[in-house]
C-alpha cells in the first residue's frame, strides 16, 4: 500500500497555527526572508497519523517533505522481523524527506509515527509553484543547499571511527593541561607523601627546635593559610579536568553509536545484496533449485 493511504480519511486540513518559526529552523530555508517564510508557510498542509501508521515506506515515491507539528516519528531502514534498523527519532519541530524535493527518488528510509502525529507537509509541486512566484527565494535556498552539500562531502569523507581523546589533547590549551595534572596529582599517593613530608618538615623548623625565631610559630598560622588557599585552587581546577573529562565521554558514546550505525548499515546492505545475487543465481539455474527442495 502506498504511503497516500496511511493516514486518516479525514480530507487535508491547511495548517492554522504559526509555522513561520519551524520553517526558519530548517536549514534549507534559513537564507529566506521573513517574508519569503510567511508565503511558504501559507503552502503549508497537515496530515494527521495515528500511532502506529506508516508515513512512508523505503521505496516509495518520494514527492513531500515534512515538518513534525506535534508527535514523533521514527525513521528507519526495514527488516524481517527485529532486524529493523532505526536511524533517528524525530519530534515536534524537526523534519525529514527533504530531498524528494528535489530529485523525486524513491525513499531511502522508512518513516512511522509512533505516537498520533501531525505533519506539516510540503509538496514538490506546492514548492515549484511557489518558487515560480518568487524566483530570490530559490536562490537563497540553492545557496544553503550547497552549504549542507558541501558539510556533508566533508562528513562522508571522514572515517566513523576517530581517536576522541588523541583530538581533545590536541586543543587542550595550557589552562586546560594545568587542570588535568592537579586532578591527576591530587588523586595520587605521591601528592599524599608529599603533603605529610612538607607538614612534618614545616611544623619541625617552627616548633622552635632548630630556629629560635621560626618565620611561623605554634600554632603555624602561615601555614595553614597555605594549605586554605591550596584546597581552594584546587577544587575549581579538578572540576574543570573532570566537567572536560564528561565531555570526552560524550564524545566517545557519539563515536561508539556512529561505527555501530555504520556498521548495521553495510551489514544490511550487504545482506540485501547477497539475497538478490541468490535470487539471480536460482534464476539462471533452476535445476539447482529444484533439486535443493527435492532434498
Amino acid at each position: 500500500m502506498g504511503a497516500a493511504g496511511r493516514y486518516d480519511a479525514r480530507p487535508p486540513e491547511v495548517q492554522n497555527v504559526e509555522a513561520t518559526p519551524l520553517l526558519r529552523s530548517i536549514p534549507m530555508f534559513d537564507g529566506l526572508t521573513d517574508e519569503d517564510l510567511q508565503h511558504l508557510a501559507d503552502e503549508l498542509v497537515s496530515r494527521r497519523f495515528e500511532a502506529g501508521t506508516m508515513v512512508f515506506d523505503m521505496g516509495d515515491a518520494g514527492d513531500a517533505m515534512y515538518i513534525v507539528e506535534a508527535g514523533d516519528v521514527n525513521i528507519h531502514l526495514p527488516g524481517e522481523g527485529s532486524r529493523r534498523i532505526s536511524l533517528k527519532d524525530l519530534a515536534a519541530g524537526e523534519y525529514f524527506g527533504e530531498l524528494a524535493l528535489f530529485d523525486g527518488m524513491p525513499r531511502s528510509a522508512s518513516a512511522l509515527a509512533t505516537t498520533d502525529t501531525v505533519l506539516l507537509e510540503l509538496s514538490r509541486a506546492d514548492l515549484e509553484d511557489y518558487l515560480e512566484k518568487r524566483p530570490r527565494a530559490a536562490m537563497a535556498i540553492l545557496r544553503t543547499m550547497g552549504e549542507r552539500l558541501r558539510e556533508t562531502n566533508t562528513l562522508l569523507s571522514a572515517r566513523a571511527a576517530r581517536n576522541v581523546d588523541a583530538e581533545f589533547d590536541r586543543n587542550l590549551s595550557w589552562s586546560d593541561r594545568l587542570a588535568d595534572t592537579v586532578a591527576e596529582l591530587n588523586g595520587s599517593w605521591k601528592f599524599i607523601g608529599f603533603l605529610l613530608l612538607l607538614t612534618a618538615v614545616w611544623c619541625a623548623l617552627n616548633a622552635g627546635v632548630f630556629l629560635h625565631s621560626p618565620p611561623d610559630p605554634y600554632p603555624f598560622a602561615l601555614f595553614n593559610l597555605g594549605l586554605a588557599i591550596l584546597v581552594g585552587l584546587q577544587g575549581p581546577l579538578i572540576v574543570m579536568s573532570q566537567n572536560r573529562q564528561s565531555l570526552k565521554d560524550r564524545a566517545r558514546a557519539e563515536t561508539d553509536y556512529q561505527v555501530n550505525l555504520k556498521n548495521e548499515v553495510n551489514i544490511e546492505t550487504l545482506l540485501r545484496e547477497f539475497s538478490e545475487l541468490r535470487a539471480e543465481f536460482d534464476k539462471l539455474h533452476p535445476e539447482r533449485r529444484a533439486g535443493a527442495a527435492a532434498e
